[in-house]
């Protein structure tokens, strides 16, 4: 079973977080939003550090900010991303209590994962998680797909991946995965039971249940891919 993170493991951005963040930088709301976005896939990629991201933010805003500023900036950005989809987390636990395979495939700059991986100690449950910046790449570039699938030591044939982006569920099948599009915890329980996944929804909670997508679960890796 392979997560995206954001708004799959995650909730919708914390409106206190980007609060904070409008606060620190100074900037409006479009001005911010314009420039928050306008380097973000190149900071998932790993084109960019945390630090040389806020940076072209500000360059691209007509502005400078000081290093108060950028560590103010990052720490927001961190907070924005850990308002949890507990349903997903909670049920994510309960199929690696079950011995089920999991991991994360996420787009993902260094300084946000490494805040997570510090406020989220729950992270370590997972088998693998692909950050994207670690990879140099980004979804939906069909390349972090299989090499997450290698990572993972299962065929892409044998993961179902869950994110909340079309783009990315596509490339993800492009690549022989199987999917579910996240769009809502209801819809997304209603899709798993009509694509003949509902058994994997009760494990934990029924012991007779069986996870029809198991696989052994692995020795873990001496040098996992980042986190």
């Amino acid at each position: 079973m392979l997560f995206d993170y954001g708004q799959v493991l995650s909730g919708p951005p914390d409106a206190i977080a980007w609060a904070r963040m409008r606060a620190v930088t100074g900037l409006g709301e479009d001005a911010l939003h314009g420039a928050y976005w306008a380097f973000r896939h190149e900071y998932d990629r790993g084109a960019l550090t945390g630090r040389a991201y806020w940076h072209a933010v500000a360059r691209h805003a007509g502005v400078t900010f000081d290093a108060e500023q950028i560590a103010e900036s990052l720490e927001a950005d961190i907070a924005l991303w850990t308002q949890l989809n507990l349903p997903m987390v909670e049920w994510s636990a309960r199929l690696q209590r079950a011995g089920m395979r999991t991991g994360i495939l996420s787009n993902i700059g260094d300084a946000i994962a490494e805040g997570l991986l510090a406020r989220l100690p729950w992270l370590a449950g997972f088998d693998h998680c692909t950050w994207s910046y670690a990879l140099q790449m980004a979804k939906p570039e069909a390349a972090i797909y299989v090499a997450t699938a290698m990572a993972i030591k299962t065929p892409p044939a044998g993961i179902l991946f869950i994110d909340d982006k079309e783009e990315n569920i596509a490339a993800a099948e492009s690549v022989g995965m199987r999917t579910i599009h996240y769009t809502g915890h209801t819809e997304f329980e209603d899709a798993m039971r009509v694509r003949g996944f509902g058994s994997l929804l009760e494990i934990g909670r029924d012991p007779k249940s069986t996870p029809v997508l198991s696989t052994p679960k692995p020795a873990p890796a001496a040098e996992p891919l980042a986190k």
